[in-house]
């Protein structure tokens, strides 16, 4: 992966170097087991170790594999070179395969390693921000197009659900990848012990492949992939809600953008959500490599090569972006702006049109068959948003659905005034949402400070038919256009 992409630990872990260590750690780990057997001199493995330590050249490796053509051939070649006779009795009954997929599978592991707790960090600063938004109203969208009312903070703890689902895929395809095998050329154990086999994965936190060919099973490979690709999917739900949030015409938040920073180099006002479309590309591409890791799954009765050009590629690529990923998100949610202010102006755009279902469901309730209490709700908002619409408006003027609805002879014989306006509480309407929340985060999340959390910023108080009620602040200064983002009104 190109070193844009590419955070230090997981770049130095597929390194060169890296690789020939761990090839070196796998060729140790049996040779002290055969010793253990008699199989090989007493001491063989510490005097190997002892020879190399910190000596390992992968240039060196790399310019005799130009002349033998054969990668784990160059390695135990220069391993001889630096240790001599005792060299020789490394790899006794092994197979090339049995090396690289070992070591492949350690790689993978300790990346997941570092994949994990990363994601525990993106987590932590979602559930921070659901429960600081948990009382902020705003409109939710399907297809694009208002609905009904949510909160802030619901959202971020819908993101912070789904990455848990994805941080248990992971640790379920770190377990699937956690296997290797000391199993010889066709699986089978002509030259070697199997109890060899299963102490040596052991020290190294490995278990034995359960049937081998040459090689390790390449689903475990594709579940991996799968896993990472998900992951990237959760980010880029992220990553894609705050590229509508920020856009001009919606404006409910943004990007943190840093003093010095610039949007264009043409057009000196723009802000541009540029972390965002960045996770949004780097997750086509952990898609993308779904497919290749499937297609390397089958392979010629015991082994073919043709997975092996692959999984150089998408394994050492596709760890390292999971991992560019999650801690950019983890950047781009803590450094966040949100604006409460405008989502209210949002949420009042159509007038109280969002309070549909209510009123629909009120006069179902009064014994008025489904279809026609919808005929008569649909009849008043269509006309307040085509009233809207004459005068070059979008929505619905504010009341103007609830006066309508109250005009309207066949709802006022249903439902009294009062009734009518109970329809039109939004605070009713989001009554359960520390129910959710706490579902999600399992901890307080009612707008009350939670551990690790903080306060809400602001909270739903009561209504007035057609408007939505009032941002109210909870502990924190008050919410005045122009400032916006964190409980603070500042970036966080």
């Amino acid at each position: 992966m190109i070193a844009r992409y590419s955070r230090p630990e997981l770049a130095s872990l597929w390194s060169d170097a890296a690789r020939f260590e761990t090839w070196l750690a796998i060729e140790l780990a049996a040779c002290e087991e055969m010793e253990t057997q008699g199989a090989v001199p007493a001491g063989t493995a510490a005097a190997v170790r002892v020879a190399c330590a910190g000596k390992l050249d992968p240039e060196r490796i790399l310019a005799i594999e130009a002349t033998t053509r054969h990668d784990v051939i160059a390695f135990l070649t220069h391993v001889e070179e630096l240790a001599g006779e005792p060299a020789r009795w490394l790899h006794l009954g092994m197979t090339s395969s049995d090396v690289l997929d070992s070591a492949l599978a350690l790689q993978t592991v300790r990346a997941f390693d570092v994949i994990l707790p990363a994601i525990d960090e993106l987590r932590v600063a979602l559930a921070d921000k659901a429960r600081a938004f948990a009382q902020t109203p705003m409109i939710g969208r399907s297809h694009g197009i208002h609905a009904e009312p949510i909160t802030a903070g619901l959202t971020f703890a819908r993101w912070y659900a789904e990455l848990g689902r994805s941080q248990e895929r992971l640790v379920r395809a770190r377990a699937a990848i956690a296997v290797g095998k000391l199993a010889g050329a066709v699986g089978v154990y002509g030259n070697l012990d199997p109890e060899i086999e299963a102490r040596a994965l052991a020290r190294l936190g490995l278990v034995p492949e359960t049937v081998a060919t040459q090689v390790v099973a390449r689903d475990r490979h594709a579940e991996v992939l799968t896993a990472l690709a998900l992951l990237g999917t959760a980010v880029e739900q992220i990553a894609l809600g705050v590229r509508h949030w920020q856009r001009t015409e919606v404006g409910e938040a943004e990007e943190g953008f840093g003093k010095g920073q610039k949007g264009s180099s043409a057009m000196p006002h723009k802000k541009n959500p540029i972390l965002s479309e960045n996770l949004c590309g780097l997750a086509r591409l952990l898609r993308s490599q779904v497919q290749a890791a499937l297609e390397s799954v089958a392979l010629w009765h015991e082994r073919d090569i043709s997975h092996s050009s692959v999984e150089r590629v998408i394994l050492p690529d596709a760890t390292i972006v999971a991992d560019f990923m999650v801690a950019r998100a983890t950047q781009l949610v803590r450094g966040l702006v949100l604006h409460p202010e405008r989502m209210a102006r949002n949420l009042d755009r159509t007038g109280g049109l969002y309070f549909s279902e209510a009123v629909l469901l009120a006069l179902v309730r009064t014994g008025l068959p489904r279809q026609r209490a919808y005929e008569m709700v649909q009849r008043a908002a269509l006309r307040a948003i085509e009233e809207a619409a004459s005068v070059g408006a979008v929505g619905a003027r504010p009341g103007r659905f609830r006066e309508l609805l109250g005009q309207d002879a066949e709802v006022s014989a249903r439902l009294a005034p009062e009734q009518l306006d109970a329809c039109f509480d939004l605070s009713h309407h989001l009554r359960h949402v520390g129910t959710i929340l706490r579902r999600a985060l399992g901890a307080p999340a009612d707008g009350a400070p939670a551990q690790g959390g903080s306060p809400a910023p602001s909270s739903i108080t009561g209504s007035v038919p057609g408007s939505v009620p009032a941002i109210v602040p909870a502990t924190v200064p008050a919410i005045v256009p122009g400032n916006s983002g964190s409980p603070s009104g500042a970036s966080s």
